[in-house]
């Protein structure tokens, strides 16, 4: 069972470090797996209004509202890229130090989406800034490779299209690691082989904007997890990314 980790909190929002694998809303494919909208209410008591959501994989800072309206005010402000977005993530081979990548995506549909939506819709415009933070080189042989090399990325979508970090990552020939739909299988093995990871290697670090009602600056920010933790200073990446602290949350 998950528990929620309340990061933030005021009369108008909260944000919770959402655990990889917990789905935001319920899903009519499967209907019996744990969302944390279901979770909020059974272990808070919270209604929860939907802000903008982190893809199943992907763990970190998620920021609902407690009333229509606040919601209304926060959505007007990712619609008008008022907010600021970082995550950290680690990449097949080494990236350049830093860049933008600018390449519009396509639409990404669900599985039960309206059959009507235009398949031959224009793709939308998608903007990624990245820095690389730090690089390992496993003497570890993957296909032709004597070793496989990796790196720990910063990014900051300026827009907020689906799996945009996964898909702008592999444009640019740097998939993410622990990606089933968009990576690269081999070295998703050699991580669960030599890692045991069960999980997407993209965490929401950080969530910056000016509070619709109050009108201050907020910055709510998520530390990795404890296995993260550990598994990055495994890899010489300390002081790199966003301390664990101690929390009750169960995830991988």
């Amino acid at each position: 069972m998950y528990s929620i980790n309340i990061l933030f909190e005021d009369e108008h929002y909260f944000a919770i470090d959402k655990p990889s694998g917990l789905l935001v809303h319920p899903s009519p494919i499967e209907r019996r797996a744990p969302n944390a909208i279901a979770l909020i209410r059974e272990q808070l008591g919270i209604k929860a209004y939907t802000v903008h959501r982190l893809d199943r994989p992907t763990s970190g800072v998620l920021i609902f509202a407690k009333s229509s309206e606040a919601a209304h005010k926060l959505n007007l402000c990712f619609a008008e890229r008022q907010i600021k977005k970082t995550y950290h993530c680690v990449c097949r081979g080494y990236t350049p130090e830093e860049g933008v990548i600018d390449h519009p995506l396509k639409e990404i549909l669900d599985k039960v989406a309206d059959k009507r939506a235009d398949p031959n819709k224009p793709p939308k415009d998608a903007v990624s800034e990245f820095r690389r933070l730090g690089t390992v080189e496993l003497p570890i042989a993957v296909g032709r490779y004597d070793s496989a090399r990796y790196s720990l990325v910063e990014v900051k979508p300026k827009t907020g299209r689906k799996h945009q970090i996964r898909r702008h990552l592999k444009h640019i020939f740097h998939p993410l690691v622990g990606d089933t739909k968009h990576g690269d299988g081999r070295h998703n093995t050699l991580f669960r082989d030599e890692f045991g990871l069960e999980r997407l290697l993209l965490m929401a670090s950080k969530l910056e904007f000016q509070h619709p009602f109050t009108h201050e600056q907020i910055v709510i920010e998520a530390p990795v997890t404890p296995w993260v933790d550990q598994l990055f200073t495994q890899l010489g990446w300390q002081g790199l990314y966003p301390a664990p602290v101690h929390t009750d949350l169960q995830e991988s």
